[in-house]
Formats: C-alpha cells, sequence, structure tokens
C-alpha cells in the first residue's frame, strides 16, 4: 500500500494530466488510501474529469469528493447564447459532425446522425464544456451502414 506521501503527488499528476482541469483548482489530500478532493470548477465535466482521474490511480481504496461546481456568470446566459456556444464547440472540431443542437434550461439536447459512437461520446463531451450547459441529452444516432 502507498504512503500518504506518495499517493498525494500520484493524485495531484494525475490531475495536472487532465486536460479539461487547471491542477491549481484542485486540492488532494489523502489518509490511508483515502483521497479527498476539494476546489472550484466552472463546469460539471471538470468536476467529473477529477474524480475519474483521482480513481484511477493505483493505491486509491476510496474517494471523499467536495468539489464545487459554480457557473459563473452562465445563469445570465439565453438559450440562444448557449447553443451558439455549443454549436460553435463542435463547429470548432474537425472530426464531431455539428448535428442540431437543442437548449432549454441549460440543458443541451443532441440530435442528428453521426458515424460512429466515439463521435457521438466525443460530440456529448465537447457540449458538455460549452459555456452554460448544466446538462447534456445526447440523443445522436450511430449511422452503422
Amino acid at each position: 500500500m502507498k504512503s500518504n506521501a506518495e499517493l498525494q503527488p500520484d493524485v495531484q499528476d494525475a490531475i495536472k494530466w487532465q486536460p479539461l482541469l487547471n491542477a491549481a483548482e484542485i486540492g488532494v489530500t489523502a489518509t490511508d488510501g483515502v483521497v479527498s478532493l476539494t476546489g472550484v470548477v466552472d463546469n460539471y465535466a471538470r468536476k467529473t474529469q477529477a474524480e475519474d482521474a483521482a480513481k484511477n490511480v493505483a493505491g486509491v481504496t476510496a474517494l471523499v469528493e467536495k468539489i464545487e461546481v459554480t457557473y459563473p456568470n452562465t445563469c445570465s446566459k439565453t438559450n440562444a447564447e448557449i447553443a451558439t456556444e455549443v454549436l460553435s464547440a463542435l463547429k470548432a472540431r474537425w472530426d464531431v459532425p455539428a448535428g442540431k443542437v437543442k437548449v432549454a434550461g441549460h440543458r443541451a439536447t443532441l440530435t442528428g446522425t453521426v458515424d460512429s459512437l466515439h463521435e457521438k461520446k466525443k460530440a456529448g463531451r465537447i457540449a458538455w464544456n460549452a459555456p452554460g450547459v448544466w446538462a447534456v441529452d445526447n440523443e445522436l444516432v450511430v449511422d452503422w451502414n
């Protein structure tokens, strides 16, 4: 079993390598295999990515998650502004077709057809990271032909 002094930097390193995260936003403590994460992030996808990174570190036996999600200035965004953010994020990626986006109450719904399950999942992750999005319904259909 790893010592606390070994486990804490291992989890910090795992978080550092996550593309959505700023390691300075996430505090890490370790006690006998129990890792606690604290901090404030600006969307749920970042919170989830920090949790997943910590869970995947060898020696972590339990995770105490105290990461707070705050949505700075996104409550004032209209559904149209959020839809534009999601579409812009999707169009910026060459490897994901844009599809259609509907936004209601900060919830983005993706519809349309994609060529693979990978594209569907990636489109969902991109939508999650758009400013103002609090939830995503990924209704993209994979065309297996």
